[in-house]
């Protein structure tokens, strides 16, 4: 497959950015629907509150997937747009999203990486705040949920809305990313079909 052929997959993105946003939102629901539920489970049934995790667990799983499809396409499209190979490769790419500790950092800079090479030019800066910013909202908010876990089973009021702030934010930013970097594309690969031929020649070794 060559630029010329490659599309952006912005069916893709949609589908993305619906389940980040359903995720982050449903996370919501669950949060209160726990705290209640420790809180006053006179009032809270078991039943709420298994509801509300599960919903959250199948939200979020799809909300994984879909995400990281896009990402595995965006990078192949990347892929074809670069003159230079990107680092790594595709298996570790999407595996690295889900490994422990190592998902705190490295998909940061593959995020980057596929947004330099999706177009021509350096990344802007505000792009690159945008990711900075996404980041840490998701990093941050992990530690919040880990810290207020431990804290009378994650029933305190302040860690709480700090973590669902933290979460409403990264699932935000994400849809913001999703966009930045499907348009960037998007805009790369329709100046390729407009110049037949040029993605296709010989790239230097």
């Amino acid at each position: 497959m060559s630029a010329s052929i490659a599309k952006a997959p912005w069916p893709l993105a949609r589908s993305a950015q619906a389940a980040v946003a359903a995720a982050a939102v449903v996370d919501v629901y669950r949060v209160v629907t726990m705290r209640a539920y420790h809180l006053h489970p006179q009032d809270t049934s078991s039943s709420a509150y298994a509801t509300a995790s599960t919903v959250s667990v199948y939200t979020m799983t799809a909300a994984v997937v879909l995400f990281l499809v896009w990402f595995a396409r965006c990078r192949r499209n990347a892929q074809l747009l670069s003159p230079t190979p990107l680092p790594g490769t595709m298996p570790w790419a999407v595996a690295s999203w889900l490994v422990p500790v190592v998902n705190l950092w490295v998909p940061r800079g593959l995020v980057l990486d596929v947004h330099g090479a999706s177009g021509p030019g350096a990344v802007k800066g505000r792009d690159r705040v945008l990711v900075n910013v996404w980041w840490a909202a998701w990093v941050g908010r992990a530690v919040v949920v880990t810290a207020g876990t431990g804290l009378g089973q994650g029933t305190s009021l302040a860690l709480l809305l700090a973590g669902e702030t933290l979460n409403l934010s990264a699932g935000a930013l994400a849809v913001a990313v999703i966009q930045r970097v499907t348009a960037r594309q998007a805009t790369a690969l329709e100046t390729a079909v407009a110049v037949p031929g040029a993605a296709d020649l010989p790239r230097p070794s």
